[in-house]
């Protein structure tokens, strides 16, 4: 059965969150400041999604999923911009967009559209896969990384956090959103993190770190 949630939505490229996932927002511009005012004021929630194009005219076509995030944490900044902090609740599919006199955008969001209670752990070799991809790619692109803090976290919040930050374009983010399953998000995380490595490389092997 169709539980159908309004929402405000805060349309962001390269921008994903998942549910149980952290995502922390820098917001600036007064159509979103005004939306953070509002949510604070209301519900306390979010939507975060992805635009087909850039959204500088608050026009821009939407992907049909997104997440929902509760406002966790918030500085308002002595000019008026916030940071934010959401947590994820649900992913929901696009129903439609209401007309509304707000400056922001609002959703009417399905949100019993995906099964997001919490996942079943990984198989252990799927989880090295993961750990050892994520090494490789992290060696080619120069970065620092703590790995054994990276190590202590569990299955969910290591894929979902991976494919949060690494450099993948806004296509690749949203089928790793719209994965039915941490498993399978899992899946594809390894594939784009090992495509996105051997195009950094041109094609040369790196062996992952050992620190």
């Amino acid at each position: 059965m169709t539980r159908k949630l309004r929402v405000p939505l805060f349309p962001l490229s390269g921008a994903i969150l998942f549910p149980r996932a952290q995502l922390p927002l820098h917001i600036f511009e007064p159509r979103y400041r005004e939306m953070v005012r509002d949510a604070i004021d209301g519900a306390g929630q979010i939507a975060m999604i992805q635009p087909l194009r850039l959204d500088d005219d608050n026009q821009a076509r939407l992907y049909d999923v997104g997440c929902v995030g509760e406002i966790v944490g918030v500085e308002e900044l002595d000019d008026g911009r916030f940071n934010i902090v959401l947590l994820g609740s649900n992913r929901f599919r696009l129903i439609g967009e209401p007309k509304v006199d707000t400056p922001y955008r609002c959703a009417d969001a399905d949100i019993t559209a995906f099964d997001d209670s919490e996942p079943q752990p990984l198989a252990i070799i799927q989880r090295a896969e993961v750990e050892r991809e994520a090494r490789r790619l992290g060696d080619a692109l120069g970065l620092a990384v703590d790995w054994a803090a990276v190590a202590q976290l569990d299955d969910e919040m290591l894929v979902n956090a991976i494919a949060q930050v690494a450099p993948f374009d806004v296509g690749a983010k949203q089928a790793l959103l719209e994965q039915a399953t941490l498993a399978a998000r899992a899946d594809l995380l390894v594939q784009l993190m090992q495509f996105h490595r051997m195009a950094v490389t041109g094609g040369v092997e790196i062996e992952p770190t050992l620190q």
